[in-house]
């Protein structure tokens, strides 16, 4: 997740392969299968207290039949216990800045009453689980907001020339998918949010992580300072790390992924060792930090997602980048390069 700052970043259309990422969604998984084992053992309140936990919003119901068509379905295998998914499955994934909460603007989100998407990224699962893409779209690209349904009956305004992070600022999770899905053409099957707050409580609760810069850092935007060389980081320190653009490299957005990716390649190391007695405390800080659709909003759906993805290796998975360019009215905002980002999109559905 990143802080939003005043001015764009010079986000290029190069790809970034950022392998470990998605296996972000296949270590939840495993993770939420240990308080599984818990609750069929006789600890119902631990499967309740959890499953209580997750937030949702019911965005199929507020955005109705108006979307792209879903992901073709591939004929299945041959029967077996556990036959593999036959269709393919669209994520969007965001890190939003909310201001809610005192946590939350102690660690950066800012006035209260407000959040933006800082971070966004749709993950792309084949039909067969076996390879999946994950694109980054810059929050500054320019783009047209459609109308937006809102919680109490009305629409926001469609808007042209707009920055994309904007669509959930205005209109929240609904929005944010609604404007994905009118940019790209891609029905989006799932939605996933993480707030700052709980990002560094997944940090803490993992007991920290241990990463290496190459070069110091010392950032009064993401409030980190750091000297070159290998630090344990506690969840506040973490998430200044991913927040951090201004002062290494040419200070724009590929510095920052950089770091990101250090960081959440520590993150998965950590996921993929947790130990008993941090289960719970793990697991109560994902759950508590989520806000998704109601496709997944129990602990057995969101546990269901991870065993799909149980055979999708690092390896098998590319993050890439929106191909964008400079905006011609706005050198500090970029829009989407064409015919590539639509050629990127048609890949995916």
């Amino acid at each position: 997740m990143t802080a939003d700052d005043e001015h764009g970043d010079d986000n290029g259309g190069s790809d970034r392969h950022i392998r470990p990422r998605s296996g972000l969604l296949k270590a939840v998984g495993l993770t939420l299968a240990g308080l599984l084992a818990l609750g069929a053992a006789g600890a119902g309140w631990v499967y309740w207290h959890l499953n209580d936990n997750i937030t949702s919003v019911d965005i199929n119901s507020a955005l109705g039949d108006d979307r792209p068509a879903k992901s073709m379905t591939t004929p299945a295998g041959s029967a077996s216990a556990s036959p593999l998914p036959t269709e393919a499955l669209n994520i969007l994934v965001l890190g939003s800045d909310s201001r809610d909460g005192e946590e939350n603007q102690q660690l950066g989100g800012g006035a209260d009453g407000g959040a933006r998407s800082d971070t966004a990224m749709v993950v792309h699962v084949d039909a067969g689980r076996t390879e999946a893409t994950v694109v980054s779209i810059p929050r500054d690209t320019l783009v047209t907001r459609p109308s937006c349904p809102l919680a109490d009956g009305e629409s926001t305004e469609e808007a042209y020339g707009v920055m994309f992070n904007s669509a959930y600022a205005v209109g929240g999770p609904v929005c944010a998918v609604k404007t994905v899905e009118s940019m790209t053409d891609v029905r989006m099957d799932h939605y996933i949010e993480i707030d700052f707050a709980g990002f560094a409580k997944l940090v803490d609760a993992l007991g920290g992580v241990t990463v290496s810069t190459d070069e110091d850092i010392d950032d009064e935007d993401s409030h980190l300072t750091l000297e070159a060389g290998t630090h344990h980081l506690d969840g506040e320190q973490a998430l200044g790390l991913a927040r951090t653009r201004h002062g290494i490299g040419d200070g724009s957005d590929l510095g920052r992924i950089g770091l990101q990716q250090t960081l959440v390649k520590a993150l998965l190391e950590r996921l993929s060792d947790i130990g008993p007695t941090r289960l719970y405390s793990v697991a109560d800080a994902v759950t508590g930090s989520l806000t998704t659709d109601t496709g997944l909003d129990s602990l057995t759906e969101l546990y269901e997602l991870g065993q799909s993805l149980e055979g999708l290796s690092a390896d098998d998975t590319t993050t890439v980048t929106m191909p964008v360019e400079r905006a011609p009215s706005d050198a500090n905002r970029v829009v989407a390069q064409e015919p590539e980002a639509g050629e990127l999109w048609e890949s995916l559905r």
